[in-house]
C-alpha cells in the first residue's frame, strides 16, 4: 500500500511539475509559440527526424550490445535494434520516460534467464550515454561561442558523474553496511566489465557520440523549420542543454522541462524564449513521429504472440452423447 501510495504521489508531482512549467510559458509568452511550433512541422522535417532517428537507434543498440555482452547477458544487434525502437516509443509516448527501458530490460531479462542483469545492462547503457552527453555539453559550452554560460546543474553533474565512476572503479569502502558494500561493490564489477572494458569502452563512446550529435543535428532542424537564424555553433550547446533536461524526472515523457530549458537558454542566448518554445514543440514531435517504427514493432509482436497463444491452446473436447442403449459417442 505504501509503495502504490509513493507512486501515485510520485506521479502527481510529475504531472504538476509539467503543467506548472506550461503553465508559466503560456502566462508569461501566451499560446503563440506552441502553435508556431505546430505549424512549422513539415513533412521534410519529419522525414529527415525519421531518417536521423535510424542511425542514432543504430548507435545506441549497439551500445547496449556491449554493454550486455560485458555483462554476461549478450543480445543480437537485429534483436537490440527492434527492442531500443519499442523502448523509445514507450518512453516517448508515456509519463516519466524509462518505462519503455524497463520494458526492454525484463523482456531480455526473460530471453535469457538473468532479468537482473540485463536490467543493468539496460542501466549502465543508458548512464554511459547520458555521461558522454554531460560531458558534450558542458565542453561545448566552455568552448564553442556561446552567450549562455556554462550552467551550475551542468558542472555538478559531470562533477557526480566523475565522482560515482571513480569511487566504483577503485572499489568500495569496507567500513560501509554489508548491504551497501555488497550492491556498490556489485555496481563496480558491472561499471568494470560492461562500460570500461578494454574492448568495450571505445565502441560505447563513439556510438554515444553519433548517437548525441543525431539528437542535436534533429534539433537544429527544428530550430531551422520554426524560424531560427542562428548559426549551428551557436545552436549546438543549446540543442544539448534542452536535451539533457528531456531526461529530468519531472516530465512526462519529454514534455516540460524541455521546453522551460528552451527558453530560458534561447532567451539568455538572445535567441528570443517564444523561439525557444516553438523549436522545443516541434522538437517533441519530430521525435514522436520518429518513435512510431516502434509502435508497428509492438504491435506486430502483440498480434504474433496472440496467434501463437490461440494456436497453442487446447481444442475443446466434444462432449460424448448416450444412445438409448446406454452406450456412450462422440
Amino acid at each position: 500500500m505504501a509503495e502504490v501510495l509513493r507512486r501515485h504521489r510520485w506521479s502527481a508531482a510529475r504531472a504538476l511539475g509539467t503543467v506548472g512549467v506550461f503553465g508559466v510559458l503560456v502566462w508569461r509568452l501566451g499560446t503563440g509559440p506552441f502553435l508556431d511550433g505546430l505549424r512549422s512541422i513539415d513533412l521534410w522535417s519529419l522525414a529527415a527526424a525519421s531518417g536521423i532517428a535510424v542511425v542514432t537507434t543504430v548507435c545506441c543498440a549497439w551500445r547496449w550490445t556491449l554493454v550486455a555482452r560485458g555483462l554476461g547477458v549478450a543480445v543480437p544487434l537485429r534483436a537490440a535494434v527492434a527492442a531500443y525502437y519499442r523502448s523509445q516509443f514507450l518512453n516517448v509516448a508515456t509519463p516519466g520516460g524509462v518505462l519503455g527501458d524497463v520494458h526492454r530490460g525484463v523482456r531480455h531479462g526473460r530471453d535469457v534467464g538473468d532479468t537482473s542483469r540485463a536490467l543493468r545492462s539496460v542501466v549502465w547503457e543508458r548512464f554511459a550515454g547520458l555521461l558522454v552527453m554531460i560531458l558534450m555539453a558542458a565542453s561545448a559550452l566552455s568552448l564553442l561561442p556561446s552567450p549562455v554560460p556554462v550552467p551550475l546543474p551542468v558542472v555538478g553533474l559531470v562533477a557526480v558523474a566523475a565522482g560515482v565512476v571513480v569511487a566504483l572503479v577503485l572499489g568500495v569502502p569496507t567500513r560501509l553496511a554489508p548491504l551497501w558494500a555488497r550492491l556498490l561493490g556489485s555496481a563496480g564489477a558491472d561499471l568494470r566489465a560492461g562500460v570500461l572494458a578494454r574492448h568495450t569502452w571505445p565502441g560505447i563512446l563513439l556510438a554515444s557520440t553519433v548517437a548525441a550529435v543525431g539528437h542535436v543535428l534533429t534539433f537544429l532542424i527544428a530550430a531551422r523549420v520554426a524560424g531560427s537564424s542562428a548559426s549551428p555553433l551557436r545552436m549546438f550547446p543549446l540543442a544539448l542543454l534542452v536535451i539533457l533536461a528531456m531526461g529530468l524526472p519531472l516530465s512526462i515523457a519529454g514534455w516540460g522541462p524541455r521546453e522551460g530549458m528552451a527558453a530560458w537558454a534561447f532567451g539568455a542566448g538572445g535567441l528570443g524564449a517564444e523561439q525557444g518554445v516553438a523549436t522545443a514543440v516541434a522538437y517533441g514531435v519530430m521525435v514522436f513521429v520518429a518513435s512510431l517504427p516502434g509502435a508497428v514493432l509492438l504491435l506486430t509482436t502483440r498480434i504474433r504472440r496472440g496467434s501463437m497463444v490461440a494456436r497453442a491452446a487446447p481444442r475443446p473436447v466434444a462432449a460424448a452423447t448416450s444412445t438409448p442403449d446406454g452406450v456412450g459417442h462422440g
